[in-house]
């Protein structure tokens, strides 16, 4: 029977056994989200405190993401995960052993997530190498744009499973069932069948690691451009838990009822971009700039909703487009950047995720207290729409001049669809 072109890559095996485990993982990954802030809150009854464990796990991605990289480009990719999510399991435990002990303070707290924020900076890019691997790079685009939509589900039931474990088996049940999540990835990686592996070529002998990498990513105008776009619409354009909240509290009048929906609606716009992504052949850089365009030109009318229900109509599209844009950047991460520097490319993607997180969420909440959520809106969509058109002309150019830059940019390695996917 003929598999859909929406799910062409569950044809491989390997990715089917992916694709199981890391849906499991993630749902338990965000039992442990919420399970982490409600126990610092419960303790501190400080929202700064839940905010100061999120900023632990994601500064040493910061920090650590051009070391991880050069791992996932010198050693097994398979190898680099396992290790890691066998660290993360005991993390997990440990963290259930604390929670059990009815702590009084956070500093253990703080220090697993600072543990588990670096684990993630040190193999998040083997694991994203060793994806690319498992499903080969005909159907990378579609692998991906799955993995967002197995990501949003595992979201949505990983924060329904929390709400009913928690009161059932109290904090450490969840940080338990993270813990056992983590074996279902061990398990995947050792059924896989090697034979039908993607193995990317390993980093050059006698290559500077960190230093190679960033040559490549600073001498490679494409990636330049795309990553700063990715770093404006994640910062300002991205962190609408924020404007969320704050647009329901105050001019929309919705109170937390409200942001509880407008946050429903904005997951089922994150699955429709999930499977928007999924069901095409190419993600083009056209693609991109369009999706962005429609973002932030989203974002700036959104601000003009005179009701919740107009604001969350404007919700849908937008999330759905955020999920089209990071699968088309992780798609052309992927497929135009030479296999042993993979890993490098990975980690600057990262490091971009990780920086427009920590700057986007301050930066939106001082602009809503200060000007008001509807003025922070339009501004930081304002701010977007240029980016996005900047981007656009700087592509442009590129395309442009490519004849001359030619000889000093490195070449990605040839894979199939790719010529397809310029076009």
């Amino acid at each position: 029977m003929a598999i859909p072109v929406m799910l062409r890559s569950m044809r491989h095996h390997n990715y089917r056994l992916w694709a199981t485990a890391d849906f499991v993982s993630i749902t338990g990954t965000w039992m442990q989200v919420l399970a982490m802030n409600w126990l610092i809150l419960s303790i501190t009854h400080s929202a700064t405190s839940v905010g100061l464990g999120l900023v632990l796990q994601a500064l040493p991605t910061m920090l650590l993401g051009p070391w991880g990289g050069v791992i996932a480009d010198r050693l097994p990719a398979r190898y680099v995960v396992a290790a890691g999510q066998i660290a993360q399991a005991a993390l997990s435990t440990v963290l259930a052993v604390i929670a059990a002990g009815d702590p009084s303070g956070t500093g253990g707290l703080y220090a697993i997530s600072l543990a588990s924020g670096m684990v993630t900076a040190m193999t998040s890019p083997a694991l994203g190498r060793f994806g690319a691997e498992v499903v080969g790079p005909e159907d990378l685009s579609n692998g991906l744009a799955l993995g967002s939509v197995l990501s949003s589900g595992g979201r949505i039931l990983g924060m329904s499973l929390a709400g009913v474990i928690i009161p059932l088996a109290g904090v450490p049940g969840a940080f338990a069932a993270n813990a056992v999540s983590f074996l279902g990835v061990l398990l995947a990686i050792a059924l896989m069948r090697t034979k039908e592996l993607h193995v990317l070529p390993p980093a050059k002998p006698g290559e500077r690691g960190i230093v190679a990498g960033f040559r490549y990513v600073l001498g490679n105008p494409r990636l330049l451009i795309m990553f700063g776009l990715a770093f404006a619409l994640g910062s300002l354009g991205r962190n609408y838990q924020v404007t969320m909240a704050a647009m329901s509290e105050g001019p929309l009048h919705g109170g937390a009822g409200g942001y509880g929906a407008l946050s429903v609606l904005f997951a089922v716009g994150t699955v429709l971009g999930g499977v928007y992504a999924a069901s095409r052949t190419r993600l083009p850089l056209r693609l991109l700039l369009i999706t962005a365009t429609i973002c932030s030109a989203g974002q700036l009318l959104s601000g003009f909703a005179p009701s919740l229900p107009l604001f969350g109509a404007a919700m849908l599209p937008i999330a759905a487009g955020a999920v089209v844009l990071d699968t088309t950047v992780a798609t052309r991460v992927q497929l135009d950047s030479p296999g042993h520097l993979r890993g490098r490319v990975i980690a600057a993607q990262g490091m971009v995720g990780a920086a427009s997180g920590a700057v986007g969420g301050p930066a939106l909440g001082a602009l809503c207290d200060t000007l008001g959520p509807r003025t922070a809106l339009m501004l930081a969509g304002t701010v977007c729409l240029a980016v996005a058109l900047a981007a656009a002309y700087g592509f442009a150019r590129v395309r442009r001049t490519r004849p001359a830059t030619a000889a000093t940019v490195p070449a990605a390695e040839p894979f199939p669809g790719l010529v397809a996917a310029e076009a």
